[in-house]
């Protein structure tokens, strides 16, 4: 399973991608608008930072907008994937894109049938929201497993991306299905490492060994 970072601020990015863990980015309209500086700037750090696939998204509604943003953003670098609303505007721009061998990342899904169309549409990858679902009291780990048990029955090549994941149990629950990727905001991401038994006995272990007087040398 590939890990993206669901972030456009470089200073969170560039500690988090020394670990050499992090296979790419996912940005929106939303993050980047609250990161100071030209949006194109931005993007080309992140992309020049992360060697992996960097979502950048229209935001245009109208399928002629939408595919001259994407022609803007994909000449920011080499790494940008275009991403693009699931709305009937958004599924031909996909659609026209992918003719073309443009990669695309269909964003804001929340249901298998959504799911289907974006790959047909031939959609790089897909994003289902999961928290967002569990937010109205739906399950966003059962559209994941639907969307998973579709794909194989079609052999449809589209990725899924588990997105808006709200804990480290939504990663354990997506890698469990089978998900291609899954992108998490920084916070996630480190709690993913943070264990209390692992701090518990890290700290038994070094003062144990403090007491002894050795010293490894």
């Amino acid at each position: 399973m590939k890990i993206f970072l669901d972030s456009s601020d470089i200073q969170e990015i560039k500690p988090l991608n020394k670990s050499n863990l992090i296979d790419g980015v996912t940005t929106n309209p939303s993050l980047l608008a609250k990161q100071s500086g030209n949006f194109k700037t931005i993007l080309k750090a992140i992309a020049s930072e992360v060697k992996g696939p960097i979502s950048a998204e229209v935001t245009a509604t109208k399928f002629d907008k939408m595919i001259i943003e994407a022609n803007i953003l994909r000449k920011i670098a080499k790494n940008i994937i275009i991403k693009i609303p699931l709305t009937d505007d958004g599924l031909l721009a996909c659609n026209y894109l992918a003719k073309k061998k443009i990669k695309t990342n269909v964003t804001l899904c929340f249901s298998p049938s959504q799911a289907i169309l974006a790959a047909k549409a031939g959609a790089t990858y897909v994003s289902p929201f999961m928290g967002r679902l569990d937010d109205i009291g739906e399950s966003g780990i059962e559209l994941i497993r639907n969307i998973k048990t579709i794909y194989q029955n079609y052999n449809f090549k589209t990725q899924i991306l588990a997105a808006s994941i709200r804990s480290a149990e939504h990663v354990t629950e997506v890698a469990k299905i089978g998900t291609d990727v899954v992108t998490l905001p920084p916070k996630i991401f480190k709690q993913l490492i943070k264990h209390e038994l692992t701090d518990q006995g890290l700290e038994m272990f070094l003062s144990d060994w403090k007491k002894s007087g050795k010293q490894i040398s």
